[in-house]
């Protein structure tokens, strides 16, 4: 069987099943088939047909029969299931390329990387693996993969946002990483500010700002100021602050309370530099490369910001004011004899997502 009858037989076919268009639509598909262009279809008429390439012809012709779809149609899903099952490959290889330097969680950020790149929702990503992965996106897939998985740059510097209590921040390597055990001060506080009318919000380096403005978003009639030691950090935290259109915030570089001059609030929270330098130096590639060394560690025993800061927070709350802390692991009840010995009265220890304790709480106490 030649060209020309295999042409014939097709356009004869899809006649039978009522296409309208049934020799355009013969053409395309044995050109597409043939590897020709469809105007060479007749210069070719005479060729001979393998084997391979008639069963090809008549399996198309038996889906569009069978589907009443065009060729063009049929193409477009072939085309689709093989982009899907390449992608899947593409994304499993990437998985074990980040657990092959030891990545935590190499799924999760491989499936991250990839909804960054292909600029989708990563629970959406399954839904968009069909469509073709441009060289262009390959080239990028594979820079992010090797910075996380060889260089082990964290996934949230490398997105540069990261989700924090429900909103989006920028995130780079000025200020440390918002994390989710930090949502439990932040909820604490919230309760606290429903104590009080229009209330004044101070927090002790603010980092990237997530908690000041956190807390400026979720409690709208508040004043809230951010502080910190950290030029760099305060510029990323004024970022933050027109990235998520703002206003009840503000921010000042002061170490602790040394540029406040007697101001006094009735909320004070602080996640302070708690990890101790003997921990640091066991921490993973991820902290202890990239994210600042001065927001992680005090150099010591990683108590001293919380001493610093109890001794000096009664000169700085309002009566009945609050002081709120994230603490470190087996932390709390120190923390929470030192703020008993200053006189904080109600003093409350709160236990983040995994049942840790990760918040110490307390009222000013001695006034009445």
């Amino acid at each position: 069987m030649n060209l020309l009858d295999i042409l014939q037989f097709a356009e004869e076919y899809l006649k039978k099943y009522s296409f309208s268009k049934s020799r355009l639509e013969s053409e395309m598909l044995i050109a597409d088939v043939l590897h020709l262009d469809r105007l060479s279809l007749y210069v070719n008429y005479d060729r001979m047909l393998q084997e391979e390439e008639k069963l090809e012809i008549k399996r198309y012709l038996y889906q569009m029969a069978k589907t009443q779809k065009s060729f063009r149609e049929l193409r477009e899903e072939r085309e689709e299931v093989n982009f899907q099952e390449e992608n899947k490959k593409l994304l499993q290889q990437s998985i074990d390329y980040l657990k092959k330097y030891g990545v935590p969680n190499a799924k999760l950020d491989a499936e991250y990387i990839f909804a960054e790149v292909l600029q989708v929702n990563r629970n959406m990503l399954k839904l968009y693996l069909h469509r073709e992965i441009a060289e262009k996106e390959k080239q990028n897939l594979r820079e992010k993969l090797i910075q996380r998985g060889k260089f082990r740059k964290p996934l949230q510097y490398i997105l540069g946002k990261w989700e924090f209590y429900g909103y989006e921040f920028i995130t780079d390597e000025r200020a440390l990483i918002p994390r989710a055990d930090t949502e439990i001060l932040v909820e604490q506080a919230k309760i606290l500010s429903l104590e009080k009318e229009n209330p004044s919000i101070l927090d002790i380096g603010t980092g990237s700002g997530a908690i000041a403005i956190t807390l400026a978003k979720e409690v709208p009639e508040a004043e809230v100021l951010g502080i910190d030691k950290s030029e760099k950090a305060l510029s990323l935290a004024k970022e933050n602050k027109e990235y998520q259109l703002v206003r009840n915030v503000s921010f000042l570089q002061s170490d602790l309370f040394e540029a406040l001059q007697g101001q006094r609030f009735d909320i004070i929270v602080s996640n302070p530099p708690y990890i101790s330098q003997e921990e640091y130096e066991d921490l993973m590639p991820e902290v202890k490369k990239y994210e600042p060394k001065n927001a992680l560690t005090d150099e010591g025993d990683g108590y001293s910001f919380y001493q610093k800061i109890i001794q000096q927070a009664n000169s700085h709350l309002q009566k009945k004011g609050y002081l709120l802390f994230e603490v470190g692991y087996q932390q709390a009840q120190q923390v929470k004899e030192w703020m008993e010995e200053e006189n904080f009265e109600g003093i409350y220890i709160a236990e983040d997502y995994g049942g840790h304790q990760r918040v110490v709480l307390g009222r000013k106490g001695g006034e009445k």
